[in-house]
């Protein structure tokens, strides 16, 4: 008599999700540390990896092994690079000011004024100029690494959330407060164009320096537009709380990070058609992100949230951070 299995629809539905789902936490690095925290970058020369935090900057290896700190960054954004200066900077928006770094040793060099509450912290290659997204100010500072001075300011006319470069005299930024993407010539740092993207708060900005295509991470939209005319070219769906975004040139994917506890995988299968991979589990709070191309990992800081209260939905406010439970997540097939 053969034997009969039976197999409910929830039972198959789950399996083929399973099996739809290729990108997963392959491991969780805990940092023993509070406070809320931002962008995470990876360090172009160790591939180590920094975390900001608060007060300061979190440094971990591939392992997850604490290896360091940069301290007095207070309200800390983003950090970033810049090899052939052998440094590094951390944007510290509560405090007005850029915190430079030797880049293999993390001791403190110096400290630099910028606008005010600098955010999302970039290296033009192009230009060979660190520049600062300045939220409150709606500016950016431009910073010659080689004398670790401001030396231009560029008015923007709106709230700069991201800033990425196309290597070869443009850089894009995002103004999250108008639903645009603004084009800054690097040659001379002047502004050359304000383009509507049609979404709502873009955030996250990566871009394929191939395709000229800009990847700008909006609510529940993923916004690809053309960084030669700034015309939108596609549309994707992504999750809700996507603060980040990033693209893997040599997988053609582009990342969304997304605070419900996603992160949207969607291929770029030419230069004006992408389709959605997966939505793939994280945790609640991992809404930013950054990709270590080399390896394909894509690491997001989060933590672990008291239930919400009836008073933090009435303020919109965000649930409250169990303490000790900052971590990052490691992201991978």
């Amino acid at each position: 008599m053969k034997k009969i299995v039976f197999i409910s629809a929830f039972s198959l539905l789950f399996v083929y999700a399973e099996a739809q789902t290729k990108y997963h936490v392959l491991k969780t690095f805990s940092i023993a540390s509070s406070g809320k925290w931002d962008y995470i970058a990876i360090n172009p020369v160790s591939d180590d990896i920094y975390v900001s935090h608060a007060t300061q900057v979190n440094v971990l290896n591939t392992k997850g092994d604490s290896i360091g700190v940069i301290e007095n960054t207070t309200g800390v954004h983003g950090i970033a690079f810049a090899p052939a200066y052998g440094k590094g900077f951390t944007s510290n928006g509560k405090i007005n000011t850029v915190t430079v770094f030797d880049i293999k040793t993390n001791a403190v060099q110096a400290q630099i004024k910028t606008g005010e509450n600098p955010d999302a912290i970039m290296y033009d290659g192009f230009s060979k100029k660190i520049i600062t997204c300045n939220g409150k100010s709606k500016d950016l500072s431009i910073i010659d690494p080689a004398t670790n001075a401001v030396i231009a300011t560029v008015a923007l006319g709106g709230k700069p959330e991201t800033a990425v470069s196309d290597e070869a005299g443009n850089i894009y930024v995002n103004l999250e407060d108008k639903n645009e993407i603004v084009k800054i010539d690097a040659k001379g740092f002047t502004v050359e164009g304000h383009w509507p993207i049609g979404a709502e708060g873009p955030t996250g900005l990566a871009i394929d320096t191939k395709t000229k295509r800009l990847f700008a991470g909006c609510e529940k939209m993923l916004v690809v537009v053309n960084a030669n005319t700034g015309k939108v070219v596609a549309n994707v769906p992504i999750g809700e709380g996507c603060d980040g975004t990033a693209f893997d040139p040599e997988l053609k994917e582009i990342f969304a990070s997304n605070g419900e506890g996603t992160l949207s995988v969607i291929r770029e299968k030419t230069a004006d058609k992408y389709e959605v991979v997966e939505n793939a589990p994280t945790l609640r709070g991992a809404r930013t992100l950054a990709v270590n191309t080399k390896t394909h990992l894509i690491y997001l800081p989060t933590a672990d949230f008291k239930p919400m209260t009836e008073e933090d939905k009435g303020k919109h406010q965000r649930p409250e951070m169990i303490p000790g439970t900052f971590k990052v997540l490691v992201v991978g097939k």
